[in-house]
């Protein structure tokens, strides 16, 4: 791939002491929610910036101020995404490489960060939300699931009983909630949000490299099975996917009314 990113948009910044790579979803017409490509586009950006040792930093955010993410786009989505991968998009990978660049990923969110962009929040290292910053979960509204990371890795972070209740209710958190939950680290006005990242950029680029990279991979070891419960749970949503109960949710969702779930469940 080139970098002539469609989807995407890449920056490098100087520091006093180093580089800072930003990689913002652009597709504000769609929420930030992601396709195929833009996945495609994320992995490259992440392996571009996270092998260069001039940066110290990644800074992952969404274009415009109504999401940082939406998750996946629901109109490539028909029993399947418009990509490779288990499910249509390569979700397991670019999950991965959030998780394995060996430098501090940095989410700053604004707006919404809902279903698969909540989960992209959630396995950053650090999430750093403004104050308009809505968290959340949609997958059982819309027939389907995270059954990795999403789920897993989030009862980690807020606890089994909090994160059951993300998913089980797919209510809306504000950014105070979600720091109080444990899912973000700061939430301040939306007007400081970008000082605020830079701060957090300038103080994490004074540290030594090596060493955070050891404190990353360290942090990473404690929860790396949750790949293997990832990629085995996706199979499972790609037969869900296929299932006249998920298109439900999907048919639902497009004509912006409620699904009917129930009259599928046989």
């Amino acid at each position: 791939m080139t970098t002539d990113y469609q989807d995407i948009l890449y920056e490098e910044r100087h520091f006093e002491t180093g580089e800072v790579a930003t990689i913002t979803i652009n597709r504000p017409e769609r929420m930030n929610a992601f396709r195929a490509q833009t996945c495609e586009e994320i992995i490259h950006a992440f392996n571009r910036a996270g092998w260069n040792r001039d940066i110290g930093v990644i800074v992952l955010t969404g274009a415009g101020t109504r999401a940082f993410c939406t998750g996946g786009d629901q109109s490539a989505h028909d029993g399947q995404y418009d990509g490779r991968g288990v499910i249509g998009l390569p979700l397991e990978e670019m999950q991965t490489i959030i998780r394995e660049v060996p430098k501090p990923v940095i989410a700053k969110v604004r707006g919404y960060a809902i279903g698969g962009g909540h989960v992209l929040a959630l396995i950053c290292d650090l999430t750093l939300a403004a104050e308009s910053a809505v968290f959340g979960q949609v997958g059982p509204k819309v027939g389907s699931v995270d059954p990795g990371f999403g789920t897993a890795y989030m009862a980690r972070c807020i606890g089994e009983k909090k994160a059951r209740e993300v998913w089980y209710l797919c209510r809306r958190y504000s950014a105070q909630q979600a720091v109080e939950m444990g899912l973000a680290n700061r939430a301040v006005p939306d007007d400081r949000l970008d000082d605020e990242v830079d701060q957090w950029c300038a103080e994490i680029l004074a540290m030594s490299p090596t060493a955070l990279a050891i404190a990353k991979r360290s942090f990473n070891a404690d929860s790396a099975n949750i790949a293997g419960i990832a990629g085995m749970g996706l199979h499972q949503v790609r037969m869900f996917y296929q299932t006249e109960e998920s298109r439900e949710g999907v048919k639902a969702f497009q004509e912006k009314r409620k699904p009917a779930f129930r009259k599928y469940y046989k």
